[in-house]
């Protein structure tokens, strides 16, 4: 499926969730003096603007990270990168996932990114130029299952589809397990909508039947972005989650219950 774009939902209140958490992990995990593997299997164009006509059109940056930026300390690890881009590319600008994670590594770890769309590849390899990292037009679970275990094995891969075709769900819990089984010490965060049709809950119970280790579900809720729109909250479902990730889930709790008031 090559429809979807994420510049209309960039910065949105699911975007918060996932990257401070994903900030949180790889911050701890750039700690020690040894070096990682980043890998993305849907990675976007890496960087958005949002006072592009599509990010407008949806308003969902508005009431996302437009409502939720302050409630992250300076000190915050996705404070920091949000921070970074801003200074770098301006007060409109707002990293995907790629971007967060590039600005968190250090220069000796690795960073392999895939995106099947013609144009956000394009965007991509623009976008990531600065940073080295292996960009790929490829099929993310095709890259996930080819470079598994990498080299170094230390590392975290995120998953995050577009859910726009519903065998997605099945075929990420199967991907996982598959992944799981290839590289048991790496962290592995996929993402998911939680919708009103409650697409995601058979994929869940799939994944609870695979009995992978450490593993960490965290789900937020959040008003519609607009009238008839589907999706409520945002979920994490973390293997291997790394020390500190269950207090950030703590502080995501927080932070997202003031939506509710």
């Amino acid at each position: 499926m090559l429809s979807y774009q994420h510049i209309y939902h960039a910065g949105n209140l699911a975007d918060v969730h996932k990257h401070a958490l994903l900030a949180v992990m790889l911050d701890y995990l750039t700690r020690k003096d040894k070096p990682l593997s980043y890998l993305e299997t849907h990675a976007g164009r890496g960087l958005y603007r949002l006072d592009a006509p599509e990010a407008a059109k949806t308003g969902e940056a508005a009431q996302g990270i437009g409502r939720l930026g302050s409630a992250f300390p300076a000190g915050h690890p996705y404070a920091r990168v949000l921070s970074r881009v801003r200074e770098v590319y301006g007060p409109s600008a707002y990293p995907g996932s790629p971007l967060v994670a590039a600005l968190s590594l250090r220069p000796f770890d690795r960073m392999h990114l895939a995106e099947l769309h013609p144009r956000e590849h394009d965007a991509l390899a623009e976008a990531m130029a600065p940073y080295g990292a292996d960009i790929r037009h490829q099929d993310g679970a095709e890259m996930a299952l080819a470079l598994t275990p990498p080299e170094p094995r230390r590392g975290l891969m995120l998953i995050d589809p577009s859910y726009e075709v519903k065998a997605d769900y099945a075929a990420m819990a199967r991907l996982v397990g598959q992944v799981a089984r290839k590289w048991n010490v790496g962290i592995l965060a996929l993402w998911y909508p939680i919708l009103a049709s409650r697409a995601h809950e058979p994929m869940l119970a799939t994944l609870a039947d695979k009995s992978l280790p450490g593993a960490l579900r965290h789900e937020v809720r959040f008003p519609p972005a607009r009238a008839g729109h589907g999706m409520t909250g945002s979920g994490m479902f973390i293997v291997n989650a790394p020390f500190g990730t269950d207090a950030e889930c703590a502080r995501l709790d927080a932070i997202f219950a003031r939506l509710q008031g």
